[in-house]
C-alpha cells in the first residue's frame, strides 16, 4: 500500500507539530516539515522518524526558496496527497486608527498570512490534481468574528477564507478546507494572556478564563484533526469554512 506524502507549513510549533506528530504515528505518512525554524523538538521527531520526515528551513516570505523548497519534496516521492497550510503570525495587535502600528507591519503580516499561500499552492497543485489530493488551511474564527485589534489577523484570515474559496470553484479534482481549529492552547494564546493593553477587557478575559478553566483545545488534538481532514475529508466539505466542533467532522475525530 502506497503511503501517503503530505506537507505541513508553520511545522515546528503548536498546530503544526501537532499535526506533523499525527501524521507520522496516527497515518504512516511520509511529511515535508516546512518552517522558520528547526526547533529540538522537530529535530528529535527527524531522527525519530528518519526517512518518514524532511524537515526545511524556510522563509516562507520568499517565494522563490518556497517553490524550489515544495518542488524538491515532491519530486523526491513523485506524489503529494495533502497540503497543510497552517505558517501564520498573531502580531501585530493595535487599533486600526494606531499610527504607532506601520503599515509595513501590516503588509508584512498579510506575507506570511495570506500571500505565502499563493506560490505554496501553484507549486502543489500539479501533483495534488493527480492525487485527488486535499489542501487544509488553517484559518481562524477572527476571520468572520473581527475582534477588536487584530486587524491584520482578522482580515488575512478572512482573505485565507476568500482564497479556499475560490480554490474549491477552480479546482475540482482536489478538496480544500477552511479549517477552524478553536482556541488552541499554543504560544499565540500566551501572547494573548500578555497583551492586555492591546485588548478590550471583555476580548482579554475571554482568553484568561479559558486558559484557566482548562478548555483549551490541545495542539495534539487539533493536530490530529488536521491530519485526518488532509488525508480522509471528503468532496462535500470542498470549499467549506468549517469548524472543529461541528457534526460534519466527528468522523473524523481520534476515537
Amino acid at each position: 500500500m502506497t503511503r501517503p506524502v503530505v506537507i505541513v507549513t508553520g511545522a515546528s510549533r503548536g498546530i503544526g507539530l501537532g499535526a506533523i506528530k499525527a501524521l507520522l504515528t496516527e497515518f504512516n505518512a511520509i511529511v515535508g516539515a516546512i518552517s522558520r525554524s528547526k526547533t529540538a523538538e522537530l529535530v528529535q521527531l527527524e531522527t525519530t522518524h528518519g526517512e518518514s520526515l524532511k524537515t526545511f528551513q524556510c522563509d516562507i516570505t520568499n517565494e522563490t526558496t518556497l517553490t524550489d523548497v515544495i518542488s524538491t519534496f515532491i519530486k523526491a516521492h513523485n506524489r503529494l496527497d495533502g497540503l497543510v497550510l497552517n505558517a501564520g503570525v498573531l502580531e501585530p495587535l493595535g487599533p486600526i486608527g494606531d499610527e504607532t502600528v506601520p503599515l509595513d507591519a501590516w503588509k508584512s503580516h498579510f506575507d506570511v498570512n495570506f500571500f505565502s499561500l499563493v506560490p505554496a499552492l501553484r507549486a502543489s497543485l500539479p501533483a495534488l490534481r493527480s492525487t485527488q489530493g486535499r489542501v487544509v488551511f488553517v484559518s481562524s474564527g477572527a476571520a468572520t468574528g473581527g475582534m477588536a485589534s487584530w486587524g491584520p489577523y482578522n482580515a488575512s484570515k478572512a482573505a485565507l477564507n476568500s482564497l479556499c474559496r475560490t480554490l474549491a470553484q477552480e479546482e475540482p479534482d482536489i478538496t480544500a478546507i477552511a479549517f477552524r481549529p478553536g482556541v488552541v492552547d499554543t504560544a499565540m494564546q500566551a501572547t494573548l494572556r500578555n497583551s492586555a493593553d492591546k485588548m478590550t477587557p471583555t476580548d482579554h478575559q475571554r482568553f484568561i478564563k479559558a486558559h484557566a478553566e482548562g478548555s483549551l483545545v490541545s495542539p495534539e488534538a487539533s493536530g490530529y484533526l488536521i491530519a485526518s481532514l488532509v488525508l480522509k475529508a471528503k468532496k462535500e466539505l470542498h470549499g467549506q469554512f468549517i469548524s472543529n466542533t461541528a457534526p460534519e467532522l466527528e468522523e473524523y475525530q481520534k476515537k
